[in-house]
């Protein structure tokens, strides 16, 4: 079994970066994974140090699907955010100065409006938003507030594209840390309650990952383009691909490596 894919992302509900290796810190998951997010005005006053908040608060993929189509990139040794829309204008700002976290906050508020919010959305609103989150690896804005990482099999995702008639199954629908290959379909499943290493680190797998609307979304257009997540339990029986880990003992992460 080895490591084939790695993700981080760097702005919570915005696209990943792939990355060649990543550091992992106990209790805390990948440093750099989810460091920001844009918090709704409307709900709290937000900070760069504001502290780990559940998505309601956020604006995400999850709610706004065609957040998919807007590319983010994070330079982490320049310290600038860029924001790309597919067709239209690119930002490029430092998170440093309170100019630039306006100007990016402005952008992401701007974008919204265009963009339709899923029905079961938390914040369905499109009000203004304002980034949060710091550079220096404090922060994180991940699904639960207990550190951790998510891991997936590229054989389960075979299995999924084979069930549902398509080729191919693009990973990043699923939105992993970590893609791992050599595993049965399902295999990871096994590893619930177990730990072992990934790279360097030290993990211990917590639970099966429950599954969203995300899946359904374009990870490139943000189009609601497959019914993955009502044809999972037609196939399966369940809503649930990957598993969550979270982080015994630190260490590196690099693509190739061994795992479990």
């Amino acid at each position: 079994m080895e490591v084939t894919g790695i993700f981080r992302y760097p702005v919570k509900g915005l696209t990943p970066q792939g990355c060649d290796r990543v550091e992992l810190r106990r209790d805390f998951g990948i440093v750099g994974d989810r460091a920001f997010a844009f918090m709704f005005t409307d709900m709290g006053t937000p900070q760069p140090e504001t502290p780990w908040c559940s998505k309601k608060h956020l604006a995400v993929q999850n709610d706004w699907g065609g957040l998919a189509a807007l590319a983010c990139r994070y330079d982490s040794e320049r310290q600038e955010l860029e924001l790309r829309c597919a067709e239209g204008p690119v930002l490029v700002e430092s998170v440093l100065t309170e100019a630039g976290r306006d100007r990016l906050g402005q952008f992401m508020t701007d974008y919204l409006q265009k963009l339709t919010p899923s029905p079961a959305a938390r914040h369905p609103q499109a009000t203004p938003v304002r980034l949060i989150g710091t550079r220096t690896g404090e922060t994180r804005y991940q699904d639960r507030h207990d550190g951790q990482i998510s891991i997936v099999s590229q054989a389960t995702l075979d299995d999924i594209a084979a069930k549902v008639g398509e080729a191919r199954i693009d990973v990043r629908r699923f939105r992993p840390n970590v893609v791992i290959d050599g595993v049965p379909p399902w295999g990871e499943f096994a590893w619930v309650g177990r730990q072992g290493r990934l790279g360097t680190a030290t993990v211990e797998v917590t639970a099966r990952i429950g599954r969203c609307l995300n899946i359904d979304v374009n990870p490139d257009t943000g189009d609601r383009d497959l019914s993955l997540l009502a044809q999972l339990p037609e196939q399966f029986q369940h809503c649930q691909v990957g598993v969550i880990a979270r982080v015994l003992d630190g260490g590196t992460v690099r693509l190739g490596d061994g795992c479990f």
